[in-house]
């Protein structure tokens, strides 16, 4: 059972989510409900969560003012408004689900979905000895430069960042910096132990040491660098490790 609190000011909007979750989401136990920022961070503090539903716009604040005197959550975050122009502030703020008012039961479900997908995929890879489910690693890539190409050993890889229309793609203490986007990387090493971690981050999952709960959570690889792991992209990641 996901373990659930709903935090939004309006009293019918409460109502709705509140049936929708008992009617079509048995995997979930909503444990309490706020209406504003100070009773939602109490009940933040008083439970272990899973899941917070939560409102974008409260009095006296919002959710992003909210989440920033949590910086060490754990739980997911659905948000839940009637305004779409905050899509980029959730993505920004490791939001695991995106729910636009008036609520639809469909994309209600799906929500619910992926965030016991991710849970479930956190516990089971708690105190496992873990092996990778990769694809092959060994294999070569060009990349392009102005006088020509170079060749690269995909698995000498440690990951590419997104660098506008550009990507930086770190190898051991060497960047190098390629006119091609990440989306490109990703699928031209799509049969390679690569995994889309962030919008920013294409890692190669070889070199991941260590992964970290925690707002969307992060990766840290065995040269001792940590990368972000957007909330999206977290069922993505964890599935290569069984």
């Amino acid at each position: 059972m996901l373990k659930t609190i709903l935090i939004e000011d309006e009293a019918n909007s409460r109502d709705i989510l509140r049936s929708y979750i008992t009617k079509y989401c048995a995997d979930v136990e909503l444990l309490g409900e706020a209406a504003n920022i100070k009773d939602g961070l109490a009940l933040i503090s008083k439970f272990d969560l899973d899941l917070v539903f939560l409102d974008v716009e409260m009095p006296f604040g919002n959710a992003f003012d909210l989440l920033d005197q949590v910086p060490n959550r754990t739980f997911e975050t659905v948000f839940v408004t009637a305004y779409n122009h905050y899509a980029i502030d959730a993505l920004n703020n490791h939001a695991a689900y995106y729910l636009m008012k008036p609520i639809n039961i469909d994309e209600l479900v799906k929500a619910v979905a992926y965030v016991k997908e991710v849970k479930e995929g956190e516990a089971n890879l708690e105190g496992k000895v873990l092996s990778t489910q990769l694809p092959q690693s060994a294999g070569k890539i060009t990349i392009p430069q102005q006088n020509g190409f170079q060749v690269l050993e995909v698995e000498k890889i440690k990951y590419c960042k997104a660098d506008d229309n550009y990507t930086e793609i770190f190898i051991d203490n060497k960047k190098i910096v390629v006119s091609k986007t990440l989306k490109y990387f990703e699928e031209a090493l799509r049969e390679f132990s690569f995994c889309r971690i962030h919008k920013s981050y294409l890692v190669n999952i070889n070199e991941v040491e260590k992964y970290i709960k925690g707002k969307g959570g992060s990766v840290q690889l065995k040269n001792g660098k940590e990368l972000a792991v957007s909330a999206s992209k977290k069922a993505k990641f964890l599935s290569f490790f069984k």
